[in-house]
């Protein structure tokens, strides 16, 4: 089964939509998650994100070897959700807004190794695999550098796991839309 990914603005109800897949799915689930407690709104964030979730589902933190995570978590009888791909994005970016200006994300050691490993291992993953992952390029066009390069990079980034999976949803106003794999 191919992977899935899940596209929606911030609070669209694209975690959400994800995690209602998974739990009708009736496999057993794995979460994998991205985002690192760094201050205390993300630390309320993230437990809030933890009691939504079903008590039986396990979790598995993955702020950067997120290729790892998944060749180590997906398996054929189970479903794997990723939330989300666009923290993991942001934690690959980390030391970015020390590069020179207009230089590119590969400049950046991990940026380069982890996303090639992520996007070689996500088409031999057995089970099922939700990616969860925000949609940047719908706003106002950033107005700093690495903000710029944040918004070109998740655009890729997506472009990218989007030609690789099975099935592609958009999410606003927690009303799922089919953009490919119907």
């Amino acid at each position: 089964m191919s992977p899935e990914l899940i596209l929606g603005g911030a609070r669209s109800g694209k975690s959400r939509h994800a995690e209602h897949l998974a739990a009708a799915s009736g496999l057993p689930v794995t979460v994998i998650v991205t985002a690192e407690a760094l201050d205390a709104e993300m630390a309320a964030r993230i437990a809030r994100h933890r009691t939504d979730r079903p008590a039986g589902w396990a979790t598995v933190e993955a702020p950067r070897d997120l290729a790892g995570a998944l060749v180590a978590t997906a398996a054929h009888g189970r479903c794997t959700v990723v939330d989300c791909l666009t923290l993991w994005l942001a934690n690959l970016l980390d030391g970015a807004e020390h590069l020179p200006p207009a230089t590119p994300a590969e400049a950046l050691p991990a940026f380069a190794h982890e996303r090639a490993a992520f996007l070689d291992a996500l088409p031999t993953l057995p089970g099922r695999v939700i990616l969860v992952a925000n949609e940047v390029g719908l706003g106002l066009v950033p107005e700093t550098p690495l903000g710029r390069l944040f918004r070109d990079e998740a655009g890729r980034l997506n472009q990218a796991v989007a030609a690789l999976c099975g099935r592609v949803t958009f999410v606003a106003a927690g009303l799922p839309l089919v953009l490919k794999g119907g």
